[in-house]
Protein backbone atom coordinates (compact mmCIF):
# COMPACT_ATOMS: atom_id res chain seq x y z
CA UNK A 1 0.00 0.00 0.00
CA UNK A 2 0.70 3.38 -0.33
CA UNK A 3 3.13 4.83 2.50
CA UNK A 4 0.61 8.23 2.53
CA UNK A 5 -2.61 6.30 2.31
CA UNK A 6 -0.97 3.95 5.39
CA UNK A 7 -0.32 7.30 7.40
CA UNK A 8 -3.88 8.23 6.83
CA UNK A 9 -5.57 5.27 8.02
CA UNK A 10 -3.41 5.08 11.19
CA UNK A 11 -4.02 9.08 11.63
CA UNK A 12 -7.69 7.98 11.82
CA UNK A 13 -7.51 5.07 13.94
CA UNK A 14 -5.26 6.99 16.63
CA UNK A 15 -7.64 9.79 16.69
CA UNK A 16 -10.54 6.99 17.51
CA UNK A 17 -8.30 5.78 20.48
CA UNK A 18 -8.16 9.36 21.42
CA UNK A 19 -11.66 10.13 21.12
CA UNK A 20 -12.54 6.89 23.55
CA UNK A 21 -9.31 8.40 25.83
CA UNK A 22 -11.68 11.40 25.76
CA UNK A 23 -14.76 9.51 26.80
CA UNK A 24 -13.46 7.88 29.10
CA UNK A 25 -12.07 11.07 31.31
CA UNK A 26 -15.67 12.55 31.05
CA UNK A 27 -16.70 8.87 32.58
CA UNK A 28 -15.02 10.00 35.05
CA UNK A 29 -16.47 12.90 35.79
CA UNK A 30 -19.98 11.98 35.25
CA UNK A 31 -20.30 8.76 37.27
CA UNK A 32 -21.77 8.84 40.42
CA UNK A 33 -19.58 6.25 42.51
CA UNK A 34 -16.30 4.84 42.62
CA UNK A 35 -16.59 1.75 40.56
CA UNK A 36 -18.42 3.18 38.03
CA UNK A 37 -15.72 5.27 37.83
CA UNK A 38 -13.07 2.70 37.94
CA UNK A 39 -14.98 0.63 34.96
CA UNK A 40 -15.55 3.86 32.60
CA UNK A 41 -11.69 4.85 33.14
CA UNK A 42 -10.30 1.15 32.36
CA UNK A 43 -12.62 0.32 29.61
CA UNK A 44 -11.87 3.18 27.90
CA UNK A 45 -8.49 3.62 28.52
CA UNK A 46 -7.76 -0.15 26.91
CA UNK A 47 -9.33 0.61 24.26
CA UNK A 48 -8.18 3.85 23.49
CA UNK A 49 -4.34 3.21 24.17
CA UNK A 50 -4.73 0.02 21.51
CA UNK A 51 -6.30 1.86 19.47
CA UNK A 52 -3.51 4.74 19.75
CA UNK A 53 -0.67 1.59 19.13
CA UNK A 54 -2.48 0.13 16.12
CA UNK A 55 -2.63 3.90 14.61
CA UNK A 56 0.67 3.95 15.24
CA UNK A 57 1.52 0.72 14.15
CA UNK A 58 0.36 1.95 10.44
CA UNK A 59 2.70 4.73 10.33
CA UNK A 60 5.49 3.14 11.87
CA UNK A 61 5.18 -0.35 10.86
CA UNK A 62 8.84 -1.48 11.31
CA UNK A 63 7.76 -1.17 15.38
CA UNK A 64 5.17 -4.03 14.82
CA UNK A 65 6.76 -6.44 18.41
CA UNK A 66 6.96 -3.42 20.13
CA UNK A 67 3.04 -2.43 19.55
CA UNK A 68 2.34 -5.48 20.15
CA UNK A 69 4.04 -5.98 23.56
CA UNK A 70 2.75 -2.69 24.35
CA UNK A 71 -0.47 -3.98 23.42
CA UNK A 72 -0.25 -6.99 25.77
CA UNK A 73 1.05 -5.51 28.55
CA UNK A 74 -2.25 -2.98 28.14
CA UNK A 75 -4.34 -5.99 27.76
CA UNK A 76 -3.38 -7.96 31.05
CA UNK A 77 -2.67 -4.87 33.26
CA UNK A 78 -5.74 -2.89 32.99
CA UNK A 79 -8.18 -5.33 33.63
CA UNK A 80 -6.31 -6.66 36.48
CA UNK A 81 -5.48 -3.54 38.06
CA UNK A 82 -8.70 -1.94 37.95
CA UNK A 83 -10.34 -5.38 39.60
CA UNK A 84 -7.98 -4.99 42.41
CA UNK A 85 -8.83 -1.36 42.79
CA UNK A 86 -12.26 -1.98 42.81
CA UNK A 87 -11.69 -5.18 45.38
CA UNK A 88 -9.55 -2.94 47.62
CA UNK A 89 -12.47 -0.13 47.54
CA UNK A 90 -15.43 -2.74 48.12
CA UNK A 91 -13.73 -4.57 51.35
CA UNK A 92 -12.78 -1.38 52.53
CA UNK A 93 -16.62 0.25 52.36
CA UNK A 94 -16.62 2.85 49.96
CA UNK A 95 -20.25 3.05 49.58
CA UNK A 96 -22.28 2.21 46.74
CA UNK A 97 -23.80 4.61 44.95
CA UNK A 98 -28.67 4.49 45.64
CA UNK A 99 -29.20 3.21 42.06
CA UNK A 100 -27.15 0.24 42.51
CA UNK A 101 -29.60 -2.86 42.27
CA UNK A 102 -27.31 -5.92 42.68
CA UNK A 103 -24.22 -6.21 45.58
CA UNK A 104 -23.47 -9.73 44.87
CA UNK A 105 -20.41 -9.53 47.08
CA UNK A 106 -22.53 -8.56 50.13
CA UNK A 107 -22.58 -11.78 51.93
CA UNK A 108 -18.56 -12.34 51.67
CA UNK A 109 -18.16 -9.29 53.04
CA UNK A 110 -20.96 -10.16 55.63
CA UNK A 111 -19.08 -13.24 56.62
CA UNK A 112 -15.71 -11.70 56.08
CA UNK A 113 -16.78 -9.09 59.08
CA UNK A 114 -18.28 -11.90 61.08
CA UNK A 115 -14.72 -14.04 60.72
CA UNK A 116 -13.20 -11.31 62.24
CA UNK A 117 -15.17 -10.13 64.95
CA UNK A 118 -15.14 -14.06 66.02
CA UNK A 119 -11.26 -13.70 65.79
CA UNK A 120 -11.22 -10.85 68.13
CA UNK A 121 -13.37 -12.14 70.46
CA UNK A 122 -11.31 -15.76 70.58
CA UNK A 123 -7.69 -13.46 70.98
CA UNK A 124 -9.78 -11.70 73.91
CA UNK A 125 -10.64 -15.23 75.41
CA UNK A 126 -7.16 -15.89 75.06
CA UNK A 127 -5.53 -12.49 76.46
CA UNK A 128 -7.90 -13.42 79.38
CA UNK A 129 -6.59 -16.68 80.45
Amino acid sequence: MDTNLLEIIGGFIAIAGSIFLLLGSIGLYRMPDAYNRIQAGTKASTLGTILSLVGLFFIFPSWFGKFMVLILFVLITNPVSSHVLARAAYFIKVPLTKLTQVDKWKEHRDIDESRKAHLRKVKIQKEGE
